[in-house]
């Protein structure tokens, strides 16, 4: 059956619309943290859909909001008053940290940072943007106008000029062998530089901790030092929190907080995880940003109310029953087990992360040269393990990127962990 299905896949969608696994595999259902494909099989899920179920597969309170919703409206538009968009809202607001917040819905990551861009280029009055290297910002025509990787970046062709600044990971570039404090300071003066020789730009947007990049991230307090640079040219930062945001990181609720001397962004965006798996983004920007745009405009998807009325239960369980903090106490106990496996294998260059968003990357042994091919071969043997795991990373793609709901438990984290260590002692 999923050969049919593959075969109908590959007959009706495009080429570029990537499928993990030599033998692609068809999720039917899921419960907790586990997921079943269409062969009966069990896996334990580190991956949550690309980050998006962020506490648990089928969780009831979600699917009753879900389910009770839809039996009454599911959709009107943002042409009519929503409850539930303005009680999701107001939490969003609160939780965001900005004064006077205002919170606009989409149904993506890519459309929220697609409108944080027309925002900061209308209000600033600039079309140039600084973006981070090796950073993933999503799949629109002016999103990949501005993401630093290569391997997801089909076009140099924009309606915005791009500059990339350094920062965004530690251990690979030309400040890598510096430490945290001269690494921040070697940062800052190449933005310092590059901010003398272009005219003012209308913002910095960048990851916390860059996703799709492989879980990379620079030492604690390089964007508030950033935002200080930033300040005295006028330019806004905006903090791509689609991956980062709602505890993932267990150390903060936001990615941008370990920066946080300097106070919140200008504009925050997230997406992912918020809906548990419903398609909801949004953009969040003090009220004079937000309401710089000086045209029509509705959202005719962004905030519906079944998706709502999912944001809002899934929010509350997680603040409810501290998911960031699971996220830290279980995230660390198996970032360490990692590591400790890791310790036995010549193939992995470096384990990363923080909370539950860890990577693992891989590297021919004795070298910094990324080996793409490995990565494929443990995400492989770990499904056949039972696990399930995604990729991502600057360099070919030669990251492991593990991410489980928050929901996970530590027998769970020791099982995946097991599951890895054994992947990766495959490796020739």
């Amino acid at each position: 059956m999923t050969d049919d299905l593959l075969a109908r896949h590959r007959c009706v969608l495009p080429d570029w619309l990537a499928l993990y696994y030599e033998e692609p595999l068809e999720i039917t259902h899921g419960e907790g943290r586990h997921v079943w494909d269409s062969d009966g099989n069990r896996y334990l899920d580190f991956f949550g859909g690309i980050l998006t179920t962020m506490t648990a597969h089928a969780l009831p309170e979600v699917t009753k909001a879900v389910a009770e919703q839809a039996g009454r409206i599911i959709h009107s538009s943002t042409l009519y008053l929503d409850r539930q968009m303005v009680e999701l809202a107001e939490r969003v607001a609160q939780l965001s940290g900005i004064p006077d917040a205002r919170v606009f819905f989409t149904t993506s990551g890519t459309e929220a940072n697609d409108t944080a861009l027309l925002l900061a280029t209308t209000y600033r009055r600039a079309n140039t943007v600084l973006a981070m290297r090796n950073s993933y910002h999503g799949r629109s025509f002016g999103a990949v106008g501005i993401t630093g990787n290569r391997g997801w970046s089909p076009t140099s062709l924009s309606p915005l000029q791009t500059l990339y600044v350094h920062g965004g990971v530690r251990t690979r570039g030309p400040y890598a062998s510096l430490g945290d404090e001269e690494f921040i300071a070697a940062c800052v003066d190449d933005l310092e530089d590059l901010l003398g020789h272009t005219r003012p730009p209308a913002a910095l947007i960048a990851e916390p901790v860059q996703g799709v990049g492989g879980f990379t991230s620079p030492p604690d307090g390089l964007y508030a030092a950033f935002r200080e640079v930033l300040r005295a040219h006028g330019v806004l930062w905006i903090s791509d929190e689609v991956q980062t945001g709602w505890g993932r990181t267990g150390d903060h609720f936001w990615g941008w907080q370990a920066h946080a001397r300097s106070g919140p962004p200008d504009i925050v965006t997230f997406a992912k995880g918020i809906g548990n798996g419903m398609a909801i983004g949004g953009v969040i920007a003090r009220a004079e940003i937000m309401n710089c745009l000086d045209a029509n405009s509705i959202s005719t998807f962004g905030g519906t109310q079944v998706t709502m009325a999912a944001g809002l239960a899934n929010l509350t369980y997680l603040l409810e029953h501290d998911l960031q903090g699971n996220a830290r106490r279980v995230g660390g106990l198996l970032i360490e087990r990692l590591r400790a496996a890791a310790a036995r294998v010549p193939a992995v260059r470096e384990v990363r992360g923080r909370g539950l968003m860890i990577g693992v990357e891989l590297a021919k042994p004795g070298t910094d040269r990324a080996d793409p091919q490995a990565a494929s071969a443990v995400l492989e043997e770990a499904r056949r393990g039972g696990l399930l795991i995604g990729k991502g990373g600057g360099h070919n793609t030669s990251a492991l990127r593990i991410a489980p709901p928050l929901s996970l438990t530590v027998a769970e984290a020791e099982e995946g962990a097991a599951i890895l260590e054994r992947a990766l002692r495959s490796l020739p």
